[in-house]
């Protein structure tokens, strides 16, 4: 991965159910784990769970039942070695959470934007927390609920306030309407999405990135990050326009991402799918069907030996493209790495 004649360190898994992806992917986690690289995963199918019940860190469950909750209000902590000025911080956080309640409540109008920007500062004031300050030490940051008031009392926001109501008296306010109880404060940190309605599971891969984004910044060190499935981010474009940004930027702060994903078409449909290709380094790509390989030789380009390699490869047979190299493998196990990573189906 660190391969000084890399253009980046990350990569892209595409396949399709049952080739192996998460197998493979797993067994690269646990190799880096035993060089104490921290590791970091979105697991929408929870696939990473008996890996992290063996070794023994962190699994966080997102769910409307679950009590583990990250409060999208929290304000960034600094990153290093850059110089703010007065409210950059909150005016940065403000983005996001535009782009989060645009994903929530299913887009807004530019005028909407506006007066949700106004909106959220207001918010941030009532908490002491304003775009005069650059030290935030010790406020408490607001809760969806108080962004939701003040909306009810803006004239001509009451339609957002609307829209939002269920992230705040419904049964999806616990998700997005609590303070955060929890850390990225091992070396292998697990967030499920699986028990998400499929509605929710889009925001909340957003808002579960944004906060694992937050917390790389703030302290440079080589990370791993998995995404997988991450066709469910490219089917908002906010969110995948968010994704792609991570990808790009990920190397300055000593993060390699893995983008996983089986629908493959759906992933590339979005404008975002071929240019997260393409800022991948490095392309690992299984067993594949006859229109997926025709999908992918329009973006990566295939051999006609490759594409039949594609189509009749076997569990763990591997296309590995690095740059100009096109390279055939298979993926090998010892047996006690196998017992670790392989999800037994009761």
């Amino acid at each position: 991965r660190f391969n000084n004649n890399l253009p980046n360190m990350n990569s892209v898994v595409l396949a399709t159910s049952g080739a192996g992806k998460s197998f493979t992917v797993k067994l690269e986690i646990l190799r880096y784990l035993l060089n104490n690289i921290d590791t970091i995963v979105i697991d929408p199918e929870n696939e990473y769970q008996a890996l992290v019940d063996k070794v023994g860190w962190s699994y966080i469950n997102i769910s409307t039942w679950s009590q583990q909750f990250i409060n999208p209000f929290d304000i960034p902590p600094k990153i290093e070695d850059r110089d703010y000025s007065k409210g950059d911080l909150l005016r940065g956080q403000i983005m996001g959470l535009i782009g989060l309640i645009s994903i929530l409540i299913g887009g807004l109008t530019p005028e909407q934007e506006a007066m949700l920007d106004t909106a959220l500062q207001t918010t941030y004031q009532l908490k002491w927390i304003t775009l005069d300050s650059d030290d935030y030490t010790g406020k408490q940051p607001p809760l969806m609920s108080d962004l939701y008031n003040v909306l009810l009392a803006t004239t001509g926001a009451e339609n957002i306030a609307v829209r939002l109501s269920k992230y705040v008296t419904w049964s999806f306010a616990k998700i997005f309407n609590n303070y955060t109880n929890i850390d990225i404060n091992s070396n292998l940190t697990v967030f499920s999405i699986r028990d998400l309605e499929d509605a929710l599971k889009t925001p909340a891969m957003y808002s579960v990135l944004n906060f694992i984004w937050t917390k790389v910044r703030s302290q440079k060190k080589k990370r791993f990050l998995v995404c997988d499935e991450a066709w469910i981010m490219l089917q908002n474009d906010t969110s995948a326009e968010f994704l792609f940004w991570l990808v790009k930027r990920a190397r300055k702060y000593g993060l390699w991402i893995t983008t996983i994903s089986q629908d493959i078409e759906d992933f590339m449909r979005s404008k975002y799918g071929k240019p997260i290709v393409s800022n991948s380094a490095l392309q690992l790509l299984l067993k594949q069907s006859t229109s997926s390989v025709k999908t992918l030789e329009q973006i990566i380009g295939l051999s006609e030996a490759e594409k039949q390699r594609l189509v009749s490869a076997s569990i763990g047979e591997w296309l590995l493209f690095a740059g100009n190299q096109h390279i055939a493998l298979k993926i090998l196990a010892s047996p006690q790495e196998k017992e670790f990573i392989t999800t037994n189906v009761q």
